[in-house]
């Protein structure tokens, strides 16, 4: 039901368009458009809704401090004591390192935008949130990490790292394929051409979309030589959490001793006994341990599993950890420029344990692995070394069975026709040469 009101506007508009006469003019013709209002979705990081705050990003600069970021954002020294004290229970300020990224949490509200909440990120995953908008406190979390499965196959032409490189896959797989792997089983620098391989593993996603690159490869299969070489991953002890790669008929692939403690290193010094130094003047000095050059930082492995006895410095092996393996086998790593791992703390196989450095008597960066057996230094490399443990008689038909999925998926999975080609007309140009 139209009002009155309604109906002396209609007659208003009639009676005007009477008087004037209707000329088409485009710029009347204008339709007005409704304007959708959308509003702004929430998005969350580090557990704080961002979009209620203004959001500063930077990386710590040569020269940067906790007090210095906090005070050229308005906040005063008096209150940034407070808060570093709280603070240093959970995260000690003072390490944080250049080039790492913070970000700033400042208030909306005020001209100033005084930050209330600092967030660190030592790494891609991990995050320091030091909170003084209310109550001052502080805390270490994670962002959510994702897993996804692939699989990857690759024919040799030159070596892996190209074949990988080709296909762009992570130069990680090689890594865990030649250390975790297959170092006892396959030489990686003597591949053939025509060799081949079928991977699956497991990539890292960080908050679903920032790639952290190869996780784990849960198995895979290797022909060398004419060999087919079948690996899969598999937990034997769940309390320590020591995984370990077996064949498809439990049989242990690895050595219980890696080779070398830094990957991709070259030996500079071997085990000698009668060598000359020159740190000490040419004298005659034995040196009972095998040095491996590599760059400052490169991270040290242990060998294998053991308890750290040792975790200290003194004025002739500089920084170095010291592992107990049983009771006939111990590893000692000097000259480091950072120690990660404390006493009394186990440690697996390939568990970073420090970093390259140049600490005490050396006179360039590398590692110097010391190898005892039954309490005497002796060479590793002329050691008969044992192979790791087998799996137990009682998990190993739980290991039969856990492996029958993934080597049907291994064997399912198809190399491509166009290097398979490759290889037939390889094999065909041969066998007509001979």
């Amino acid at each position: 039901m139209i009002n009155n009101r309604a109906l002396k506007s209609v007659s208003f508009i009639a009676i005007c368009m009477f008087c004037f006469g209707c000329k088409e003019d485009p710029k009347n013709d204008i339709i007005e458009e409704e304007v959708a209002v959308v509003e702004p979705q929430d998005v969350y990081e580090f557990g704080f809704n961002l979009n209620e705050y203004l959001v500063k990003r930077d990386t710590i600069q040569k020269g940067d401090s906790f007090g210095e970021i906090l005070e050229r954002n308005n906040i005063g020294y008096p209150h940034i004591f407070q808060i570093a004290e709280k603070a240093k229970d959970t995260f000690d300020i003072r390490k944080l390192q250049v080039g790492k990224p913070y970000t700033l949490l400042c208030s909306k509200d005020d001209s100033l935008q005084k930050p209330k909440c600092f967030i660190y990120q030592p790494n891609k995953e991990e995050y320091v949130v030091i909170n003084f908008q209310d109550s001052i406190h502080a805390y270490t979390s994670t962002k959510p990490i994702k897993y996804v499965e692939k699989t990857a196959t690759g024919v040799i032409e030159n070596n892996i790292s190209q074949t990988l490189q080709e296909k762009g896959l992570s130069q990680k797989l090689s890594y865990k394929m030649a250390d975790d792997i297959y170092a006892w089983t396959i030489d990686f620098r003597r591949l053939q051409k025509g060799d081949r391989f079928k991977v699956i593993y497991t990539d890292k996603y960080i908050d679903d979309t920032i790639y952290a690159g190869v996780d784990e490869i849960k198995a895979a299969y290797f022909e060398h030589n004419s060999d087919t070489l079948y690996a899969f991953q598999f937990e034997t002890d769940s309390i320590k959490g020591i995984t370990d790669y077996f064949n498809e008929d439990a049989k242990n692939l690895r050595r219980a001793f890696l080779k070398a403690p830094v990957q991709f290193s070259r030996i500079s010094s071997r085990y000698n006994l009668k060598r000359r130094i020159a740190h000490y003047g040419y004298r005659v000095k034995a040196h009972r341990g095998t040095d491996f050059a590599a760059p400052n930082g490169t991270p040290i492995m242990a060998t294998a599993n053991g308890t750290v006895t040792k975790s200290s410095y003194t004025r002739g092996n500089g920084k170095y950890v010291k592992i107990r393996h049983n009771a006939t086998y111990e590893t000692q790593y000097l000259h480091m420029s950072r120690r990660k791992a404390k006493v009394g703390q186990f440690v697996k196989q390939g568990e970073i344990i420090g970093y390259v450095g140049s600490t005490g008597s050396s006179s360039g960066n590398h590692v110097c692995y010391r190898f005892w057996k039954n309490g005497k230094e002796v060479d590793p490399f002329k050691q008969k070394l044992p192979e790791a443990e087998p799996i137990s008689d009682s998990l190993k038909i739980e290991y039969l069975e856990f492996i029958k999925p993934l080597k049907m998926q291994l064997d399912n999975i198809q190399f491509d026709a166009e290097n398979l080609e490759e290889i037939l007309d390889d094999n065909l140009i041969t066998q007509t040469n001979n």
